[in-house]
């Protein structure tokens, strides 16, 4: 094969494996109900709050 096939499969084969990382992400993203987001949501407001200086807090 000349080089310019190898390149153009390389390419090909990283398009796919992008969109494999990207679909897995999204079923991740999407696993979770809307109370576990809020949930979620909370507990990290609640670290942020925590974290601020005593100076800072809003």
């Amino acid at each position: 094969m000349r080089w310019w096939k190898m390149l153009g499969l390389a390419g090909i084969m990283g398009v796919a494996a992008t969109g494999v990382v990207i679909a897995r992400a999204e079923r991740r993203r999407r696993a979770y109900t809307p109370e576990e987001i809020r949930a979620r949501l909370r507990d990290r407001v609640e670290a942020t709050k925590e974290a601020q200086p005593e100076g800072r807090k809003s």
